[in-house]
């Protein structure tokens, strides 16, 4: 079971805990190359230089390092949307930090995100479950937002689930082109998705000040 797992990886010695993490990492570049179900373990521990029992004994199965590095991204976009929370600001504020770290981690972790976003399906039973918990509670945060938004009167009225879809779609799609050493950084990238979205979800007069693509800095204020 995952917590009986868990409690037996924290006994783990860091180094145990620094080759796992280099095999999930490893592992996710094999994945989004070849794809989830094309992968066989023997490829797998070809790519590692392990063995079959050195791989179960870092990971287990195929799917618990599915899981793995499905958990790698939600961890990284948790951790992103608490530092929002804790820094606080206006809706819009917010919206523009949630949009800077959602796409950091895309631009970080390249390969962890596309198998996320291709081969959750592969999950079963109780993994599958938690995937599906945990993205749904990262979906409800940035629906909290919306939903603030609109309360304050900063945004529109619209519907909070389908303004966050909406929102996670055009920040999720960049994992096709958005490079690290490309024409555009991720935090421009991610101001300019702001600007876009902040405007178009706006009451009269949204008070938030944004940098855009080109480093300028605009501020919003009843000029719509």
């Amino acid at each position: 079971m995952p917590q009986v797992k868990a409690q037996d990886d924290s006994r783990r010695s860091a180094k145990w805990h620094i080759r796992r993490e280099s095999i999930v990492d490893l592992s996710a570049k094999v994945f989004a190359q070849r794809g989830y179900h094309a992968t066989s373990t023997i490829e797998l521990c070809e790519a590692n230089q392990l063995g079959k029992g050195a791989l179960y004994y870092y990971i287990g199965s195929k799917e618990q390092l599915l899981a793995a590095i499905h958990d790698r991204v939600m961890d990284e976009v948790m951790l992103g949307a608490d530092r929002v929370a804790l820094a606080g600001g206006s809706p819009a504020d917010q919206l523009a930090m949630l949009g800077q770290e959602l796409v950091d981690v895309i631009v970080r972790y390249p390969d962890h995100v596309w198998v996320f976003l291709h081969e959750f399906h592969a999950l079963t039973g109780e993994r599958a479950e938690q995937f599906r918990k945990r993205r749904r509670e990262y979906e409800q945060r940035v629906e909290a937002v919306f939903e603030a938004g609109s309360k304050s009167g900063q945004f529109r009225p619209l519907d909070a689930r389908l303004s966050a879809r909406a929102w996670l779609g055009m920040h999720n799609y960049t994992y096709l082109w958005l490079k690290a050493d490309g024409r555009l950084s991720a935090k421009q990238v991610a101001a300019s998705f702001a600007e876009i979205f902040v405007w178009g979800v706006a009451n009269s007069s949204p008070v938030s000040s944004l940098e855009t693509a080109d480093g300028v800095t605009r501020v919003f204020a009843d000029t719509l």
